[in-house]
């Protein structure tokens, strides 16, 4: 699996997690983040690559920082290999 692949699962995954603990379905998060619904799946299950403006309405509605989505989404190893 490629790198990109690996984050934005891991982006996914935070998002999903991040939404259940606010008790929100896709649809609610959807509608409060003023996105489609079928894109925040797609971001959920890693098949979109999440602008920097759609990243921040999506914690805004989750009303966490946008920096508590990307908590470990990038490990060490992998930033020294995406550098060469």
């Amino acid at each position: 699996m490629s790198g990109r692949k690996v984050v934005l699962e891991r982006l996914g995954g935070n998002i999903r997690k991040l939404r259940k603990r606010a008790k929100l379905s896709q649809e609610r998060l959807a509608l409060e983040a003023g996105l489609d619904r079928t894109y925040v799946g797609g971001v959920e299950r890693g098949e979109r690559n999440v602008g920097v403006l759609n990243l921040c309405r999506i914690a805004n509605a989750l009303r966490v920082p946008v920096s508590e989505l990307l908590l470990g989404i990038v490990d060490e190893g992998e930033e020294k290999e995406d550098a060469r």
